[in-house]
């Protein structure tokens, strides 16, 4: 008896059909970069590293809750699952926005020069230049609560961390190899929330 991944379930696989078409449909390169392997050649070695922690974070992540619904250790009201519902459908939102903005939105951090890669400046990256991770962000946390693990929703602060330190990670690559990186970081001062931080 776990209604809340039910619900998850559809949403994700409903989402990831409709979204993946028409994202196919609309920047079939971009879709070629987001299905590529986790682990690349020309991805940075810093980043090879992080990522690999990211994804054993995830998994972690996903057992634990398991292991949270299975033993009864949260109890989280029906209107709280909801709110994580809307949380998470935010999330994707926020990192659907971002791919249709940003064509250069790869799961990993490199310089895509043989697709001429320029910086994005307008939609999301008008505001934050990480929309994707805030969107992430928002997802996971929207996914613990739907799930119904306050557990789940503590370990969201590794995410955070993560992806906090993997944004110093992409920059370093950004303003070294992509022209006009230092004017557009210099114009956009917040990186993950809006005058914040």
């Amino acid at each position: 008896h776990w209604p809340g991944a039910w619900v998850f379930l559809v949403v994700m696989v409903g989402l990831s059909l409709s979204l993946g078409v028409a994202l196919a449909r609309r920047d079939p390169g971009l879709m070629n970069e987001r299905l590529s392997p986790p682990i690349q050649k020309n991805q940075t070695a810093a980043d090879k590293v992080l990522l690999s922690v990211l994804l054993a974070a995830i998994f972690g992540w996903q057992a634990l809750m398991g292991l949270d619904i299975r033993f009864g250790w949260s109890a989280v009201p029906v209107w709280v699952q909801v709110i994580g519902a809307a949380v998470l459908l935010l999330g994707i939102w926020i990192c659907y926005l971002t791919m249709l903005e940003n064509s250069f939105a790869a799961p990993v951090v490199k310089i895509q020069d043989e697709r001429g890669q320029r910086v994005i400046t307008t939609g999301p990256y008008s505001y934050i230049r990480h929309p994707m991770y805030a969107g992430a962000i928002l997802f996971f946390a929207g996914t613990a609560l739907l799930l119904g693990s306050w557990w789940g929703l503590a370990s969201v602060l590794v995410f955070i961390i993560l992806l906090a330190i993997r944004t110093f990670i992409e920059e370093s690559t950004l303003r070294t190899g992509l022209r006009g990186y230092d004017d557009y970081a210099a114009h956009v001062r917040y990186r993950l929330i809006p005058l914040v931080w």
